[in-house]
């Protein structure tokens, strides 16, 4: 029984900051972010808006009536959380109306959360074929500011249904797995920004790459040659120009005559958007689905997947026959090419001065995306929605 994902869609922020006014401000070379980086622009969120707006934008387009009664699970996978006990996805299963007789968790390691529901809700449905898994990467990527990592800042969420016989990608079997503790990045707690260790945190990436591949070959993966398109975990962009080099010098026969082209469209998403953590790797499949001008069908494609601290991950999957039927290239392309620019003073604003802290507060109001956060009240979170029928936000909190 093939068992992969079924569809996937995209939610980023409606408003972005470009990276050569911010090499402007540190008073550096553009080129360092848009070359030596691979980074174009971040996505900004508004005030209003979250992980779990974005983790609602993401989904909603892909519940269709069948697949609201068919979800069993709903598992959200962020390092971006807003509650130490609750999990974020209950704020989305409500927004999103889906039925009660559903678990709902939180899945947190680094950027490698997303990976670990994948293969979890993988081997669900081979459990249990008529079920459905609904997967929502979401995060914000947020460093000190004026810090190196300023530049790799950005926001996004990716939704994903994992299903029996999907139409897009099946999942092979094998994978290749490295973990190994180490403080290349973290976040501790009551601080809103990242701590990272960059240079380090590079060297774990590509180390925990070669033993995930092995490891994954091991477990009977396929070959290089065998794998003709691959999508690295995405930091940043140029992090995928690192590893794939590494990959080749690791098999240098077998991957002899992979070229760049081999992950290039995979980076053309992330560019725009700046990194996502956990969506990241997802972001950059999307973006090799639906930018990616051959046919893929029957192709295999290879992923790797790190979250710092740290887990890796290297498996494989195959394109389905007919997918670009359900792709949403047009709906994602739009989003990106619609959003505003934003000077540097509401950039930093928006981003380094979260009112959500507060124990109460109105959100003013910035997004005209379907979901926002419309308050905060002794610390719970109120989101809203507009209904078409009223046109009047329902409260979710």
């Amino acid at each position: 029984m093939n068992v992969g994902i079924d569809s996937i869609s995209l939610c980023v922020p409606e408003s972005f900051y470009p990276l050569t006014d911010l090499a402007e401000k540190h008073g550096i070379d553009p080129n360092k972010y848009l070359y030596g980086l691979g980074q174009e622009k971040m996505s900004v969120p508004s005030p209003d808006e979250d992980i779990v707006t974005l983790a609602a934008g993401a989904a909603n387009p892909i519940l269709t009536d069948d697949v609201r009664a068919s979800v069993s699970t709903v598992i959200l996978a962020t390092e971006s959380g807003i509650d130490q006990s609750k999990s974020a996805g209950l704020f989305v299963h409500g927004l999103l109306g889906i039925k009660s007789n559903c678990r709902v968790i939180e899945f947190k390691q680094a950027c490698y959360g997303a990976t670990a529901a994948l293969q979890m809700a993988t081997d669900m449905v081979r459990q249990r074929p008529d079920e459905k898994i609904l997967i929502i990467a979401s995060d914000i990527a947020r460093y000190e500011q004026d810090s190196l990592g300023e530049c790799t800042q950005g926001a996004g969420a990716l939704a994903m249904i994992i299903s029996a016989n999907p139409r897009l990608l099946n999942l092979h079997h094998a994978r290749g797995m490295h973990s190994f503790d180490v403080m290349d990045f973290w976040r501790p707690n009551g601080h809103k920004a990242a701590q990272v260790d960059g240079h380090l945190s590079i060297e774990v990436y590509l180390e925990s790459m070669r033993q995930a591949w092995n490891n994954y070959k091991d477990n009977g993966g396929h070959q290089l040659s065998e794998l003709p398109w691959l999508c690295f975990h995405q930091p940043f962009t140029k992090m995928s120009k690192k590893a794939f080099t590494a990959l080749k010098e690791n098999e240098p026969q077998q991957g002899a005559e992979l070229t760049d082209l081999s992950y290039e469209h995979s980076l053309l998403y992330g560019r725009q958007i700046g990194n996502t953590y956990t969506a990241s790797l997802y972001i950059g499949l999307l973006s090799l689905l639906e930018n990616n001008p051959q046919d893929l069908t029957e192709q295999n494609i290879g992923l790797f997947s790190y979250g710092s601290g740290s887990v890796g991950e290297f498996f494989s999957a195959q394109v389905v026959p007919g997918y670009r039927q359900h792709l949403r290239v047009k709906e994602h392309q739009e989003m990106l090419s619609n959003r505003q620019a934003l000077s540097h003073e509401k950039y930093a604003s928006w981003f380094y001065q979260s009112l959500a802290d507060h124990e109460n507060q109105i959100m003013p109001k910035f997004s005209n995306r379907e979901f926002r956060l419309e308050k905060v009240d002794g610390f719970r979170r109120v989101y809203g929605v507009n209904t078409p029928e009223s046109n009047e936000l329902k409260k979710v909190s």
